[in-house]
């Protein structure tokens, strides 16, 4: 897919209002990185992620849901053929339905462990060429003994990680040295639409708005909570992914599809419905398109590092250089010739 604007409409099986109405588009981008780690914190129910994500998963048409999923799944699979090697054993976090593995092919992967929380998303995984073997754990907990994978990847699923740097180290810690991690997961601008139109109502009809969308981590975090981690060799890059639906129901309709509802511990579990129809008038007024379609963004922050190594290249030490920067005015010149 190219990196500019891309506009489709997707044809999927389902209701007219959620699925066949919906269209997206790809907006690259890159942005610079800081620091600032955060600590770990217990801020969401992972026992109601993975009801929510086995209800997700149980939907009879539950595949068209699956769309920003695949997309995401695919440009991590197109990073792990950017690294020209063969990876004997890789291990897929939070994997549900193989949105990655269905990319890759044996002669890059030849042997996949898939992990989610969801054993009905397991149930359901897609066939892939790569002999796959499927374990129900908890990101945050992996049951895996050190130095054990060549490559680990995971898409979407580390949002939801109440400890997040405690996660990263696990996954450092399972990967044998100069093994490479390669992840995706949604950043701190995501859905901003939907989060300030739900704020705007809930204050005008209640006085008053609660948090409804989860926090989400910065891309000015990330680079920093790698490293320290003890990754080396850095990447960090982000996308934006635009979703267009005819309206609030049907974004908050295909989140719950996705299994991406909210588990924040102080979320409110129900909305108003005055709340809701405020909020969805303000949704269309700030961001409706000229068609009457309203635009749901998804950032996307993706990561790669690698488990330190003796053979990988190290800096040059400071002092060691021997040609100065002044000197670089000088390439393309020609030579300077005196007449004797």
């Amino acid at each position: 897919m190219s990196t500019g604007v891309c506009l489709r409409l997707l044809q999927t099986a389902g209701s007219p209002s959620a699925a066949s109405c919906r269209r997206w588009s790809l907006i690259s981008g890159c942005r610079g990185m800081s620091s600032a780690g955060r600590g770990s914190m217990n801020v969401f129910n992972r026992e109601m992620k993975r009801r929510q994500k086995n209800w997700a998963a149980s939907l009879r048409e539950g595949n068209q849901y699956d769309y920003l999923r695949d997309e995401v799944g695919g440009r991590v699979a197109d990073r792990v053929y950017d690294i020209a090697r063969t990876f004997p054993l890789a291990l897929d976090i939070g994997g549900g339905k193989s949105h990655i593995a269905e990319h890759l092919n044996k002669e890059f992967v030849e042997r996949l462990f898939l992990t989610d929380i969801s054993e009905k998303a397991l149930k359901q995984r897609r066939q892939t060429e790569i002999p796959t073997h499927h374990v129900l754990a908890d990101e945050e907990f992996l049951p895996f003994k050190e130095n054990t994978f060549d490559l680990v990847v995971s898409s979407l699923s580390l949002h939801w990680i109440n400890d997040l740097p405690g996660a990263l180290r696990q996954i450092h810690q399972v990967l044998k040295p100069d093994g490479v991690f390669i992840g995706a997961m949604v950043g701190g601008e995501t859905l901003y639409e939907l989060r300030c139109s739900l704020q705007l109502g809930e204050t005008e009809r209640e006085g008053g708005f609660s948090p409804h969308v989860s926090p989400y981590t910065a891309v000015t975090d990330l680079g920093n909570l790698l490293g320290q981690t003890g990754f080396t060799m850095l990447t960090v890059d982000t996308d934006e992914v635009q979703v267009h639906y005819p309206g609030i129901i049907e974004v908050m309709t295909d989140l719950q599809g996705m299994g991406e509802s909210n588990c924040a511990w102080n979320r409110r579990s129900m909305l108003n419905r005055d709340s809701i129809l405020a909020a969805a008038a303000i949704y269309k007024e700030m961001y409706g398109s000229e068609d009457g379609s309203v635009p749901a963004t998804f950032e996307i922050l993706y990561m790669i590092g690698w488990k330190p190594h003796e053979s990988q290249a190290k800096p040059a030490k400071r002092g060691s250089a021997n040609v100065s920067f002044a000197d670089l005015s000088q390439i393309g010149q020609p030579p300077n010739t005196t007449k004797s």
